[in-house]
């Protein structure tokens, strides 16, 4: 009797024991489940970020030197002279955006935005606002069309001078070199390049 009721004890330890590694295993197993889940979500975080910094134009320079490419025709009677005022109605960047701008500089050009490859880091930029005629390379007197490849001679941007680009869209227009206040930072942006005629209102 004594035999039996110590195998029947036996089994029951055995049927424990090989229980508790079954729920050890799956603790482990949820365990490294939950950490692969929050490394995807911390990789897709890090990804998005990654891309909107780059879509909202970062390492963009936001002040510049009052030169210009050579080439460059002054506008004769630019809607906003040289010394006025205006408001600024473009997101090229951060604080920029309603800030009140002083005309610096004003030139009647082909204006052109642009997708080119950083010759810093390899990311594509998209859709960059504004490259004018002046800053291409071998630009010649006929302005380029949508579709044409190009190569950059302006450093708006790190990455863009000498970055190999697409014509997005083209306008012939006239682009305004502006001085204006961050409306975030409050800092003073100087000779910031460029800024379309449509892209600016009258205070």
């Amino acid at each position: 009797m004594n035999k039996y009721v110590l195998i029947g004890i036996l089994t029951l330890l055995t049927v424990f024991g090989l229980s508790a590694c079954g729920g050890s295993d799956e603790n482990v197993s949820d365990e490294n489940n939950g950490s692969d889940s929050h490394s995807h979500e911390e990789m897709d975080t890090v990804t998005d970020e990654e891309s909107d910094a780059h879509s909202d134009h970062e390492g963009m320079n936001h002040s510049g030197s009052s030169e210009v490419p050579e080439g460059l025709t002054e506008a004769e009677k630019p809607a906003y002279p040289v010394g006025s005022k205006a408001i600024i109605n473009a997101q090229h960047m951060a604080g920029m955006n309603g800030a009140e701008a002083e005309i610096s500089g004003a030139f009647d050009t082909t204006v052109y935005s642009v997708t080119y490859t950083s010759t810093t880091d390899g990311e594509l930029v998209k859709d960059h606002k504004w490259v004018v005629h002046e800053e291409l390379e071998n630009e010649g007197s006929a302005p380029f069309q949508p579709g044409d490849e190009v190569v950059l001679n302006a450093d708006h941007m790190d990455g863009m001078n000498g970055a190999a680009a697409v014509i997005d869209s083209a306008e012939q227009t006239t682009v305004y070199m502006v001085d204006y206040i961050d409306t975030e930072t409050e800092e003073a942006v100087t000779y910031h390049k460029w800024v379309t005629e449509g892209e600016l209102s009258s205070l």
